[in-house]
């Protein structure tokens, strides 16, 4: 390979990636990766940004391409540099996120021998990319430049849009030395053509007739529920909204579905979706007997229980023909765009008349009484409750306003006391793979995007996870306010069964706090200002006054507030909660 070979193989495969649309690039620093890299930082349509630890890189990708709808490209060197990857990947596949996996690698002659820093990287990734291949070492071909142009494209596309939907997609890139480029870099002119390769890809759509049959036993059906899932897509509150208006039906929507805020109609909203739906007399008088379901399965796990207790008829509307149903229940997928469908269900729907109101009217009774029993309860409390930081969480954040919610505790408790809101906020959290891997990563990714500011709440043991990512928001230069619900361990499990798995008489006496619980003892506080964060301590009196100045700063650092609780009150807390809800509730009968 000549150093001209390399110069034109790199400039060509940059220029292609941003007419393709990349205009993201987050860089780990290596050795193997200088070409590629080099090439990066002189095109003037890429924001490079490098952070030093690849798995927190390629988590700070997703969140970006997350928030701001496009794909995003990590770049790292060979070795276990490409193994880090991995985490961020599944999540991605699984959440349907497009990035762009450019790996470099040892050319084949240096492969399987010894050689330093290098594994076995092409399909490393498996089933969890939508697309993988291994570019050829350059060389001086026109046919080569051709073919790392149409790479460049095609991944791109695939990341898009391909036939599986949106996700990751992987490019194993082989250099030899020297690695350094000789001639210039940055846009080329003497590409001044158009994209190599493009796609135009529509819409999967049903036939009118399909959607008439539909439309009539959505109208002939008065007990029915829609159940808004989380999702990405802008367009999908509009047509809920649209299509629970022309069918009288509510609306139970995950707090990541872009339901609870906006400047939507959301007059069919149910909010205390996660106490309604719980087992009891009110929701056995008023199970759905069809439900239309959007989105990736919901967080709470109210809605799951109901599916599979209830066993309702269940459709699920996925434009990216995925197979999403976790309660095992008979489904009927209708692999449509879901906007495009449920405007023109509303409007076949609408057109056989108007819906009966007494249903709605019911589910909102409910919802009400529900919520006027919780915010009650919720004034007289004077010790810390975990789900208290998600009632501010509307008036806090500005239209604009980004909420990145760490998964186990804080996404379940957002579900429960998230109320809804007319502001455009952008509310995100790794619901893909579910984990706490990546948590702060992602959220200084997704703080890139803009322009509002940023706050993330996640658990103490998902911030140790992931406390590199500290390094990597000084680095990437993000405004970042991050709320630490600090209960000194793994807080979930107290309400699982694997609370009670203290057992004496077979040598077990401290089991749950030893594998489950798992306090750590550490002083995030210490921690945090050791990583260059300013940090406060709140209590549930200061708990609003802390948000709106950590909030109110807009200057780039991060800005720790922790918010300490205990994980056994936490949990009688979160009972008592449910006990009022049901209280309110009744016996089933009216509303």
């Amino acid at each position: 390979m000549s150093p001209d070979a390399l110069t034109r193989s790199v400039r060509a495969f940059v220029e292609e990636l941003v007419r393709a649309g990349v205009r993201d690039v987050i860089l780990a620093p290596g050795s193997r990766s200088t070409p590629l890299a080099l090439a990066v930082a002189a095109h003037d349509a890429l924001r490079l940004t490098v952070l030093l630890d690849e798995r927190s890189a390629a988590f700070a990708a997703l969140g970006l391409a997350r928030a701001a709808r496009r794909p995003v490209a990590v770049v790292v060197t060979s070795g276990t540099a490409v193994a880090e990857l991995l985490p961020a990947v599944a999540e991605a596949s699984l959440a349907r996120v497009p990035l762009l996996l450019l790996t470099a690698d040892r050319p084949a002659e240096l492969r399987d021998r010894g050689a330093p820093q290098t594994i076995d990287q092409v399909g490393i990734f498996g089933s969890h990319v939508r697309w993988a291949a291994e570019a050829p070492v350059p060389d001086d071909s026109p046919q080569m430049l051709a073919h790392l142009r149409w790479l460049a494209g095609r991944a791109v596309a695939e990341a898009v849009a391909g036939p599986r939907g949106a996700g990751p997609v992987h490019l194993d890139l082989p250099y030899r030395e020297p690695l350094v480029p000789s001639g210039p870099l940055g846009p080329d002119p003497a590409l001044a053509d158009a994209p190599y390769l493009r796609a135009i890809v529509g819409s999967r759509t049903l036939d009118a007739a399909t959607l008439d049959e539909l439309a009539r036993r959505i109208a002939a059906t008065p007990r029915g529920l829609l159940l808004a899932g989380p999702d990405d897509d802008p367009e999908l509150p509009a047509a809920l909204a649209a299509l629970a208006a022309a069918a009288g039906w509510p609306i139970v929507a995950d707090p990541l579905s872009g339901l609870r805020a906006g400047p939507h109609d959301r007059s069919a909203l149910i909010t205390r979706g996660d106490q309604v739906l719980r087992p009891g007399p009110w929701i056995d008088a008023h199970a759905p007997s069809l439900v239309l379901r959007t989105g990736a399965m919901p967080t709470g796990k109210p809605a799951t229980d109901l599916l599979a207790r209830v066993r309702p008829e269940t459709w699920i509307v996925d434009g990216d023909a995925g197979w999403r149903e976790a309660a095992l229940v008979p489904a009927l997928f209708l692999h449509a765009d879901p906007p495009a469908t449920l405007h023109a269900l509303a409007e076949r729907v609408r057109a056989r008349g108007a819906a009966d109101a007494s249903w709605l009217a019911a589910w909102h009774a409910a919802d009400a009484r529900a919520d006027g029993a919780l915010l009650a309860w919720h004034a007289e409390l004077s010790e810390p409750f975990e789900g208290s930081p998600f009632l501010l969480v509307p008036d806090l954040l500005p239209d604009g306003g980004l909420l990145w919610v760490g998964s186990s505790m804080p996404v379940r408790d957002l579900d429960g006391w998230l109320p809804a809101s007319p502001r455009a906020l952008r509310i995100l959290s790794s619901r893909g793979a579910n984990g706490i891997d990546g948590v702060t990563s992602a959220a200084v990714g997704a703080a890139l995007a803009g322009p509002g500011p940023a706050l993330l709440v996640t658990g103490d043991v998902a911030f140790l996870h992931d406390v590199g990512a500290l390094v990597s928001a000084r680095l990437a230069g993000v405004a970042l306010t991050i709320l630490v619900i600090d209960n000194d361990g793994g807080g979930i499990f107290s309400f699982l069964p694997q609370a009670a798995t203290d057992r004496p008489e077979v040598g077990l006496p401290q089991a749950f706090e030893r594998l489950f619980g798992t306090p750590h003892g550490i002083d995030l506080a210490a921690l945090a200002r050791g990583h260059g964060a300013s940090v406060t301590v709140a209590t549930p009196a200061t708990l609003r006054a802390d948000l709106a100045g950590a909030l109110a700063d807009r200057s780039p650092g991060i800005r720790v507030v922790l918010f300490r609780s205990d994980r056994a009150g936490n949990v009688g807390l979160h009972r008592e909660a449910a006990a009022v809800a049901a209280a309110a509730l009744g016996d089933g009968g009216g509303g």
